[in-house]
């Protein structure tokens, strides 16, 4: 470790001097970037994270100087990724410094790949408003270079954290979309009870029994193939113990599908919301009479 370190302030040293030198080619940039190149990569196996981040910041300096901006890119991803190990938010500026050279020259697949990096960065730091942010970025990006499959991963995190944080009419329009898109690939389309019953719960979490029956009804014009589900029927069956009233129903309910198809925490979470709401409803009404 001790050696590793040495040689990568050796290598930092030489670099600098190099910057500081005269060239009449002007390949200074080109040495320099070779050498803190290798001074990253040894700081690196030193485990010193935030010496060897710095090394690839100058090494992209280098290659903007040499007007490489792909390589300046890689620089930067590479400061990202090792800054991922002690700051987050240094990370997420480098790989912002990555974008925006990649969509300089066209590379908008290597945008799409580093805006979802970001997401996933806020996500891990429970930031869900600017994970959704990255997200919705990630998702044009891929769309707009046909990664379908992985822009609607992404817009599924989107109307994830949406329904988490109450704006269920976003995650509605999200899962409903995804499900219209899937039904035309043969992949896909296996997927597409899914999207509407996570729709289905959305709408049931906004408390108007009305709309969840017109919804259901628009899923069936969607999908011929989903009231025969019993995604469908979970549905149909929240929407009538919540129009009844009926928290003993609605417990039920959940317990016979859970025990053929167990709720992820998701479905769980927001099911629980409708529950909460409908006890509420219950009290209310027990303190009128």
């Amino acid at each position: 470790m001790g050696d590793q370190l040495g040689r990568a302030e050796e290598f930092e040293k030489k670099a600098e001097k190099k910057l500081t030198s005269w060239s009449f080619l002007g390949s200074k940039y080109e040495d320099a970037a070779d050498l803190f190149d290798k001074a990253a990569n040894s700081y690196k196996l030193a485990k010193s994270w935030d010496k060897a981040g710095e090394c690839y910041v100058k090494l992209a300096s280098c290659h903007l100087k040499s007007e490489s901006k792909h390589e300046a890119a890689s620089a930067f991803v590479d400061a990202a990724h090792c800054y991922k190990k002690t700051k987050k938010s240094a990370a997420i500026s480098q790989l912002e410094e990555a974008i925006n050279l990649f969509c300089d020259i066209g590379r908008l697949n290597m945008a799409a790949r580093y805006y979802k990096e970001i997401a996933e960065l806020y996500e891990s730091e429970q930031n869900i408003e600017q994970a959704i942010v990255y997200y919705e970025r990630a998702a044009d990006f891929f769309q707009s270079e046909e990664v379908n499959t992985t822009a609607n991963q992404c817009k599924q995190k989107v109307a994830q954290f949406a329904a988490q944080l109450e704006q269920y009419q976003k995650a509605i329009e999200i899962y409903e979309d995804i499900a219209r898109q899937s039904l035309n690939n043969n992949l896909l389309k296996y997927g597409v009870k899914g999207h509407l019953l996570n729709a289905g719960i959305c709408q049931l979490c906004k408390g108007d029994v009305v709309a969840i029956t017109n919804a259901l009804e628009k899923y069936q014009d969607l999908d011929p193939t989903f009231s025969g589900t019993r995604e469908s029927k979970l549905l149909s069956d929240i929407a009538a113990a919540v129009d009844e009233d009926d928290v003993a129903k609605f417990t039920d309910v959940l317990k016979e599908f859970d025990s053929m198809t167990p709720l992820d925490s998701w479905k769980t979470t927001l099911l629980l919301r409708v529950k909460e709401n409908l006890k509420a409803k219950e009290l209310e009404e027990d303190d009128l009479t």
